[in-house]
């Protein structure tokens, strides 16, 4: 058993040595938290989706405008005749005289404009407004939403920091210990039982560590995806980060998000375009009528306007599709039910951000109580582990209580920096909830 966990011991102090020389050759970029924003904000395919769609909203809204103006169109041919020198031929447009390689040209100009297309234009106008206004809170939400994401990346790659330093103190509390109990197992004054005791215990700790580095190597990892980096990125601790946390109004909290959350803002503009489109569907039982103009001139050889004959038309033309196979029933039926949907997920996103802003809350103060009372409690452990250590030396306490002092040590130092990273992202949950930050 003695060799088994001397081999465990070198391996594992093998594998932590090595962990840091990989990390420190890689060489992370570090960022602070407004920069890893920012970067994620430029690169994260959710914000470049929602940027997209606010263009196309916007190109649909001046492509509605440009129904209540005229279609205008121009045309231009020409055609080279081979004719008979002996044969005398005419140009059929024009009734003059083709010489032997003639050269017939067409130019044409039309315009045309919708009187009434049974108010299908002003639905229209209405609905790419409304998608407009639904495409600008979905990039305000996505937004949000990439900060909140990025500083869930950013914060844990902080805690996973913290815990490795955790776990390193615990690996050199570990060889202290280890060290106490070899001498005074020279010294006579403990059993070989203690120096197994801390041998297992340096192994663990080792074992811990490697895990803990393990982790942090993901976590920078992921802030470097989420940054657009090229490799892992690791966090810069800023002055925002050392601030208290401070109880918040639940009930203001709760109205603001009401009137103001990205989510909600979303799927209400969402809705507002879907009935909308309705409308436009109604149009599809009104007649159109539209004025046309066009104008023609033709000629031969050069081609000039003022040698041309003009031929300009007016027309006015009424069409009323009377029946269509019932294909304007299936398009009403199908905005109809996209409406209803629409309305039915705001209805429901005021639901879901009301019950996840209470969710949050509680997150949040009960994170903010948890820091004051583990901030006590790793002041005990510290005091506890400093009273276990000097009984041990003077041989008043066992190996076995110093080993769970120093456990406890190391469970109240995580529980400090899970309780306060707790907080943190609870916090971003409810500023992506509400559309600002605290």
């Amino acid at each position: 058993m003695t060799r088994r966990l001397h081999t465990l011991r070198t391996l594992a102090l093998a594998a932590v040595l090595a962990l840091p020389a990989a990390a420190a050759a890689q060489q992370p970029q570090a960022v602070t938290l407004e920069d890893a924003i920012q970067r994620a904000l430029t690169v994260q395919p959710a914000i470049v989706s929602a940027d997209g769609g606010l263009r196309s909203a916007s190109a649909n809204r001046r492509s509605a405008f440009g129904a209540y103006l005229p279609s205008l169109s121009t045309r231009y041919s020409t055609t080279r005749v081979r004719v008979d020198p002996n044969e005398v031929r005419f140009d059929p447009n024009t009734g003059r005289l083709l010489s032997p390689s003639g050269v017939a040209q067409t130019a044409g100009f039309t315009a045309s404009l919708v009187l009434f297309n049974g108010f299908r234009r002003e639905a229209q106008l209405r609905a790419t407004v409304a998608s407009q206004n639904a495409a600008e809170a979905t990039y305000v939400s996505q937004r949000f939403a990439v900060t909140r994401d990025t500083k869930r990346s950013f914060y844990t790659a902080l805690a996973n920091a913290e815990l490795v330093r955790v776990s390193e103190a615990q690996v050199r509390r570990a060889q202290q210990q280890h060290s106490v109990a070899v001498e005074k197992l020279r010294a006579g004054s403990a059993t070989r039982s203690d120096s197994l005791r801390t041998r297992v215990e340096l192994g663990n700790a080792q074992l811990a560590l490697l895990q803990a580095q393990a982790d942090l190597a993901t976590a920078h990892a992921n802030l470097g995806r989420a940054v657009g980096a090229e490799g892992p990125v690791r966090p810069r601790a800023d002055s925002g980060l050392a601030a208290q946390p401070v109880s918040v109004d639940t009930a203001a909290l709760r109205i603001e998000a009401q009137n103001r959350s990205p989510l909600v803002e979303e799927t209400e503009a969402q809705a507002a375009a879907a009935r909308a489109q309705a409308w436009v569907s109604r149009g599809l039982y009104w007649p159109t009528l539209t004025l046309g103009y066009s104008d023609s001139r033709r000629g031969a050889k050069s081609f000039a306007l003022s040698q041309t004959a003009p031929d300009p038309s007016w027309s006015l033309t009424f069409s009323w599709t009377l029946f269509d196979g019932f294909g304007r029933e299936a398009s009403q039926v199908a905005a109809s039910v996209a409406r209803d949907v629409a309305e039915a997920r705001a209805a429901d996103a005021r639901r879901q951000v009301d019950a996840a802003l209470t969710q949050q809350v509680a997150a949040m103060e009960a994170a903010r109580i948890r820091i004051d009372v583990t901030r006590s409690s790793l002041l005990a452990a510290e005091e506890d582990v400093r009273v276990q250590q000097q009984r041990y030396q003077v041989g008043a306490s066992t190996i076995l209580e110093l080993l769970t002092s120093q456990l406890a040590l190391s469970q109240a130092e995580v529980q400090a920096i899970q309780a306060r990273f707790d907080y943190l992202m609870a916090k971003a949950e409810v500023e992506a909830l509400i559309g600002r930050t605290l």
